[in-house]
């Protein structure tokens, strides 16, 4: 059955092919929601796309986030097929599994134009819309591991840890836009995401972690997100017990650094 808030809400994803992404179109367009599904595989959306409620009124726009210089154009294209964009999802993204001394530089920018520089470059490309209508949502997939460093994350905790500091000053700035930001934090979810990591030298990781494995099914946490995006929740953290570090961090520094040293980085 529809969800009256999601109903007839157009909604650009992307990072749509697999996870997190490919959960949000099943669950929004189960909500009645007008989907733009955006990852670099077409073939891939375009199969997922088929199986979803109403598919006829979906619309597949391949992107890739390493390529910002194509984002206005590709907004363009979205508003020309629905006429406003209310929602954003900024989904995709890598992982990183390999120790910061052994991932090269190029690696490192290739996390940081992924996963913050290609974000931030398409809600900019989305932004001017939103501020036309004077409404708008953006929800960010961060990461726990935006919320404290880890094993084998680096460059990944970097570039989450930066889009908390992007998006938190652009909800205040665009709040009297009608705009409204909520940052979404998953802790252990069962996703592909490590096995789509990269290492050290870039390779793909190809390993399904443990942590993902016996975490979080991905239905329960997109079901958590979307509550948490239909209440306009600024930061909300999902998984199960793993987000209490971050209150651990917050409230005892000390014992969370003698936790946190000995947990298992896969």
């Amino acid at each position: 059955m529809a969800n009256s808030f999601y109903n007839n809400k157009v909604v650009w994803i992307t990072g749509a092919s697999s996870g997190i992404g490919e959960e949000l179109s099943r669950q929004l367009a189960a909500q009645g929601a007008l989907l733009v599904l955006s990852a670099r595989n077409q073939e891939k959306l375009e199969e997922i796309r088929d199986t979803l409620a109403f598919n006829s009124k979906h619309f597949v726009l391949p992107l890739d986030l390493e390529k910002s210089s194509e984002f206005d154009e590709l907004a363009a294209q979205v508003i020309n097929r629905f006429g406003r964009i209310d929602i954003l999802v900024n989904n995709g993204g890598i992982s990183q599994r390999a120790n910061a001394f052994e991932t090269t530089m190029e690696v490192n920018r290739k996390i940081m134009e992924v996963d913050f520089f290609g974000n931030i470059a398409l809600t900019k490309a989305v932004l001017p819309y939103m501020q036309k209508q004077n409404s708008g949502q953006i929800l960010v997939i961060s990461s726990i591991a935006g919320k404290f460093g880890f094993f084998l994350r680096s460059a990944y905790s970097a570039a989450k840890h930066a889009l908390h500091g992007y998006y938190e000053s652009l909800s205040l700035e665009e709040e009297h836009n009608g705009i409204s930001v909520t940052i979404v934090c998953p802790g252990k979810i069962n996703t592909p995401i490590s096995t789509n990591a990269v290492s050290g030298d870039g390779k793909r990781h190809g390993i399904m972690d443990h942590n993902q494995e016996t975490g979080m099914p991905v239905d329960i946490c997109v079901g958590k997100m979307l509550k948490a995006l239909q209440a306009k929740k600024r930061e909300v953290l999902i998984g199960n017990k793993e987000i209490w570090a971050v209150k651990i961090k917050r409230f005892f520094p000390a014992l969370f650094w003698r936790i946190i040293k000995n947990q298992s980085a896969t």
